[in-house]
């Protein structure tokens, strides 16, 4: 292997950390309504899904904790986007 792909290599640790953010329909779910709607708050996303807002919250949470999802806090509203690993994922969730 090259010495820089070695650098990008992530560990199984992290690797587990991600891959457990994506490990729900509904996580899953809003990773693909963010990448599509950069910017999108907690509200819409909740609208959009039509689903409780606070499992939303909970949700976005463990996608942001697993590195996935950044969080921008905007007054009382939140606004969403996608991280570059989230970015990863979403284009192996659309080719698989």
């Amino acid at each position: 292997m090259k010495k820089n792909n070695i650098k990008n290599t992530k560990t199984s640790k992290q690797l587990e950390r991600h891959f457990k953010g994506v490990a729900n329909h509904r996580r899953i779910a809003i990773l693909m309504l963010v990448f599509k709607d950069p910017g999108i708050t907690l509200e819409q996303i909740a609208e959009s899904l039509d689903c409780n807002f606070k499992t939303i919250s909970e949700h976005t949470r463990r996608l942001a904790q697993a590195g996935l999802l950044n969080k921008s806090y905007r007054g009382r509203k939140v606004e969403h986007s996608v991280s570059p690993y989230g970015q990863r994922f979403c284009l192996f969730i659309q080719q698989f």
